[in-house]
């Protein structure tokens, strides 16, 4: 059969050929003998096959040998799996290898959720193959709720988002000692040269190693993919216009307030016909899909902060800008991007703040505020009184 010569192929090409691109370390570390299930979410070109090919590189450079180690990509174009083959590849494994036991084996599945019914096969691989199981997607909602329902109790999640600033720089071969490097102008001046490259290219891995024309194009092929394939394809969407005109809306009120009331009176005045529940379906696809999160205001009351509005972010603040340009002048909403995803990435719980004054982000009992430039008066009492 085809189809199985085509698995064997992907199965001995990663023996024969190993890893073949260069990688960097991540500041995200997994477990190799959890006994669990190892999951990897995040938004696509996140890191998360780099992740996976770190910890296997970690498992070869400590002597396990290359044959009992399975990885394969489930982007491939060369696969078309649906749940009744995903057994060739267990088969084709062992036509291969027929001494190597598969409960020996060390198994990586990389963006798994492309095939329909996958989390059955990883349940019966898992309870009766193999306990070294290691699977990524980019959908967080559709891998939480099939784990949920048949995986509970086998797995442990992680999130991989973009770099870090530390890993931006350590990506771009420099490196900063905070106790010392502070006092050398030289040094300074690179760091500060870098974070504005960071804020306006943002953090996805390839990014730091492209040219500036090239980056841009790049993340605007992102955020197109992540339209596509992560939202109309999966979710059916067909009406285009309103979603297009959906995401117009959510880049200009990055960071601030958004109504889908609003959005959704726009659309009408404009003639395109489009239901509020389908606009708040979309941003419940778009958070699920990891292109944005959304940031409660806070209030002492529980069911308040539930109902109440909200703010909206992009996952990467390069995202944002591919999408809508920003002159230094607008940096400040780029910054606060940066500053939401950064404090996220910490935290599950914050909130921001709003009365007659506005606090960008309550962190337990710390108040924090962002601003890009407070050398004008005004600016500096403004920022002061919000977080007082």
């Amino acid at each position: 059969m085809i189809e199985k010569d085509i698995i064997k192929q992907i199965i001995r090409e990663f023996h024969i050929s190993g890893i073949k691109s260069k990688l960097f370390p991540r500041n995200i570390r997994i477990p190799v003998s959890s006994g669990k299930i190892i999951t990897l979410t995040g938004p696509r070109r996140s890191g998360k096959t780099s992740v996976l090919l770190n910890c296997i590189a970690d498992l070869i450079s400590k002597g396990f040998k290359r044959e009992k180690i399975i990885y394969i990509n489930f982007e491939d174009e060369r696969l078309n799996f649906n749940l009744s083959t995903l057994n060739f590849i267990i088969e084709d494994y062992r036509e291969l290898y027929s001494d190597i036991s598969l409960d020996e084996c060390y198994v990586f599945f990389d963006e798994i959720q492309n095939v329909e019914g996958w989390e059955r096969f990883i349940r019966r691989f898992y309870d009766s193959i193999s306990k070294n199981l290691f699977i990524t997607g980019s959908n967080s909602k559709l891998l939480s709720s099939e784990i949920a329902t048949s995986l509970r109790g086998r797995t442990a999640k992680y999130e991989v988002f973009p770099l870090s600033f530390d890993e931006f720089i350590l990506f771009r071969g420099f490196s900063f000692d905070k106790e010392r490097d502070f006092f050398s102008q030289t040094k300074r001046v690179k760091l500060v040269n870098l974070f504005k490259e960071y804020l306006t290219y943002g953090g996805f891995p390839e990014i730091p190693f492209l040219d500036d024309e090239i980056k841009r194009k790049t993340l605007w092929e992102y955020f197109d993919v992540m339209i596509y394939r992560d939202i109309v394809e999966r979710y059916k969407v067909t009406n285009l216009s309103a979603l297009k005109f959906f995401f117009k809306r959510i880049a200009e009120s990055d960071g601030k307030f958004f109504s889908i009331n609003k959005i959704y009176n726009e659309l009408r005045s404009l003639g395109i016909k489009v239901g509020k529940n389908t606009l708040y379906n979309y941003l419940d696809y778009s958070e699920s899909s990891y292109l944005l999160r959304l940031l409660k205001k806070h209030y002492s009351s529980v069911k308040k902060k539930e109902l109440s509005e909200r703010k909206v972010y992009f996952i990467d603040s390069g995202l944002l800008n591919s999408i809508k340009y920003f002159a230094e002048k607008d940096y400040g909403i780029l910054l606060e991007n940066l500053i939401f995803n950064e404090i996220s990435k910490r935290y599950s719980n914050f909130f921001c703040f709003k009365e007659t004054k506005e606090c960008n982000f309550i962190v337990g009992k710390k108040a924090i505020q962002v601003c890009f430039d407070i050398s004008d008066e005004m600016s500096f009492l403004r920022e002061i009184s919000g977080i007082k």
